[in-house]
């Protein structure tokens, strides 16, 4: 038996998911991004023109993760009690790992899944002007916890 996807309606239109007869429970999770980039680009980092890549794209990162519902249409609103997000320059490139945690009905994946990327949209918009090939990968939830489907951790 196919199990009934909660977003959509008995009708086929999607819908918001009613959440309000769920309790609040500390939920958390981490997503990761990376970008990938040239030696050449990373040397020039330092004496970017518009600025530090690194620390916008880390401000960048926890106010999208804010402003989730208002960029996935079904996301439900939440307050969120922690944002933070690490941005490291590698060899090849940044490396992006978001964690959010609230105390809500309803988890913060998407939350943690909009910093990473928006922080890694922000570090391409910072460095394009030095090379246009540089490129937005592996975008994914590392761990999640809390809530009824309870705990994930990426093998």
């Amino acid at each position: 038996m196919k199990k009934k996807l909660s977003h959509f309606d008995d009708a086929g239109a999607a819908r918001m998911v009613d959440v309000s007869a769920k309790p609040p429970t500390k939920r958390t999770a981490r997503a990761h991004a990376f970008v990938k980039m040239k030696p050449s680009v990373i040397a020039q980092l330092p004496s970017n023109p518009k600025g530090n890549p690194l620390e916008i794209a880390r401000v960048a990162g926890i106010s999208a993760a804010k402003k989730t519902s208002d960029l996935i249409p079904l996301c439900h609103p939440l307050i969120l009690s922690h944002v933070d997000v690490e941005v490291t320059l590698e060899s090849d490139g940044v490396r992006i790992v978001s964690s959010v945690a609230t105390t809500a009905p309803t988890g913060v994946e998407m939350e943690a899944l909009t910093a990473a990327s928006v922080a890694a949209l922000t570090v391409y918009d910072m460095t394009k002007a030095l090379d246009k090939g540089i490129e937005v990968q592996d975008l994914y939830l590392l761990e999640k916890t809390g809530g009824k489907s309870g705990d994930y951790r990426r093998p």
